[in-house]
């Protein structure tokens, strides 16, 4: 099981599924939002389960961003169309057992750091 929280603990989450797509955003957006990458893994939507007042911001025409009001984390991104639902990799309480499998939007990265790893970029 995955459990995991944002900083103050006014929202938490569960999950008994096996996330998939471990990877790491680094478009304009995620960077803007974490001040840095933001790292995420996916469930079916309908697994995971969360508790409190998430506050979702419509990022764009496509998909949303869920955070917590009170301390700003950044916990959640949910395309429009799809039934899965990504959750911040840093929120989780304790290891994932994870790896991650992809850097995405790589295109849009900051000048400010390198990729080190061998994990495939998309742009």
């Amino acid at each position: 099981m995955i459990k995991g929280s944002c900083l103050c603990g006014d929202i938490r989450y569960t999950t008994e599924a096996a996330p998939q797509g471990a990877s790491m955003c680094h478009c304009g957006q995620c960077r803007r939002q974490s001040g840095g990458v933001w790292s995420s893994a996916f469930v079916p939507e309908a697994d995971l389960t969360i508790t409190g007042p998430v506050s979702w911001f419509a990022a764009s025409d496509t998909a949303k961003r869920g955070f917590c009001a009170r301390c700003g984390s950044f916990l959640f991104w949910k395309a429009n169309d799809e039934d899965t639902i990504s959750f911040s990799l840093g929120s989780v309480d304790g290891p994932t057992g994870l790896r991650l499998t992809k850097h995405i939007f790589v295109a849009g990265k900051g000048d400010y750091y390198d990729i080190a790893d061998d994990a495939p970029h998309k742009d």
